[in-house]
C-alpha cells in the first residue's frame, strides 16, 4: 500500500485508489493512512468524526464507515490479483489490509511506501548532513524532502480535531526543513538563488524571525542593503502591531551589523543544524556584498 498525505489524500494498493469521496469515511482514512503500521484507537477516531459531540450511534457509524473502506480495498485487492499469474498468488483479505484490534483499527503498509515517512526519513539526513558542515548535502537532501509535499496537507480532507492537530505538526515540520535548506543555500553563497523564493516566503510568514533574517542576509550580499534594512522595519512594525512585540536581540544584532556593513560576529561559529533549529536565527558569516 502507498500512502501520500503531504498533499492531496492518496491511498493505493495493487495502484488502484482505495480512498472514497464522502467526507466522513475519508477523514477514518486519513487518520489511520497517517499512523499506518499503528492502532489508531476508537476514541482518537470518535473524536477527529465529531470533536467531542459524538452521537449515540458513533462507534456503529464508524464500524459502517470501516465496512465501506473494506470494500474499496477487496475492490483493489482483486484487480491486483488478477494481474498476477495463478502461481504468485496469494490471498489477502481487506481484514488483513484494515484490522480490526483491542481498542482500535490498524491500516496495514504491508511494507509500501509513505510520504510522511520519507519526508521525515530525509529530512533527518539534511540535518545530520548540516550537523556535518555538509551545506551541498544538505541543500540537495532537503530540497529532496520539500519535493515530496504537493500542498498542504490533508489538503482535499475534512479536518477534525486529530487531523488539524497532525496537519500544523506537519507543518511546522516542513517549515524547518524548508529553513535549514536556505540557510544550507546561504552558506554555500546562493544569495541571489534564494531572493525570489524568500520574497514569497516572508509574504507568507509575517511574523516569521528566521526568514526575514536569512531574507537581510540575501539581500545584503547581493549588494540591496536599504531593501534589507526595510525588510527589518517592516518586521518590526508588524510584530509591534500583531503580537505586541519587538524583534528579538539576536535579529537586532544582525541589523545593526547591516547598518555598520561590518561582518557579522554576534552568531559565533557555524552552528550545528539542531541548535540552528532552536534558535530560528540563522548564522549570518559575513554581511558583506558579493558581487
Amino acid at each position: 500500500m502507498d500512502i501520500d498525505v503531504l498533499g492531496a489524500l492518496d491511498v493505493r494498493e495493487n495502484g488502484v485508489s482505495v480512498a472514497p469521496t464522502a467526507p466522513k469515511p475519508r477523514q477514518v482514512l486519513a487518520l489511520l493512512a497517517l499512523h499506518a503500521d499503528r492502532v489508531v484507537p476508537v476514541a482518537s477516531l470518535v473524536e477527529e468524526l465529531w470533536s467531542g459531540r459524538p452521537p449515540r450511534s458513533a462507534r456503529t457509524t464508524l464500524q459502517t464507515y470501516v465496512l465501506q473502506l473494506r470494500e474499496l480495498i477487496s475492490a483493489a485487492l482483486a484487480h491486483g490479483t488478477g494481474q498476477q499469474p495463478a502461481a504468485e498468488r496469494e490471498r489477502r483479505t481487506a481484514k488483513d489490509v484494515l484490522l480490526t484490534l483491542p481498542g482500535g483499527y490498524l491500516l496495514s503498509s504491508g511494507g509500501g511506501a509513505s510520504d510522511v515517512r520519507e519526508f521525515e526519513r530525509l529530512a533527518g539526513l539534511g540535518y545530520r548532513a548540516m550537523d556535518a558542515g555538509d551545506f551541498a548535502g544538505a541543500s540537495r537532501t532537503l530540497a529532496s524532502a520539500l519535493d515530496l509535499w504537493s500542498g498542504s496537507a490533508f489538503a482535499d480532507v475534512q479536518t477534525g480535531v486529530q487531523l488539524a492537530m497532525e496537519a500544523k505538526r506537519l507543518e511546522e515540520s516542513r517549515l524547518c526543513a524548508l529553513d535549514q535548506r536556505i540557510e544550507a543555500d546561504l552558506r554555500l553563497g546562493r544569495h541571489r538563488e534564494v531572493l525570489a523564493e524568500l520574497t514569497v516566503l516572508t509574504s507568507r510568514y509575517r511574523t516569521h524571525e528566521n526568514l526575514h533574517a536569512q531574507f537581510m542576509i540575501a539581500l545584503h550580499r547581493s549588494g540591496r542593503r536599504g531593501e534589507a534594512l526595510d525588510v527589518y522595519r517592516q518586521l518590526r512594525t508588524t510584530l509591534g502591531r500583531d503580537l505586541g512585540l519587538e524583534p528579538s536581540p539576536r535579529l537586532r544584532r544582525l541589523q545593526h551589523s547591516i547598518l555598520m556593513a561590518a561582518p557579522e560576529t554576534a552568531m559565533g561559529p557555524a552552528a550545528p543544524a539542531r541548535a540552528a533549529r532552536a534558535a530560528q536565527v540563522p548564522h549570518a558569516g559575513p554581511l558583506t556584498p558579493t558581487h
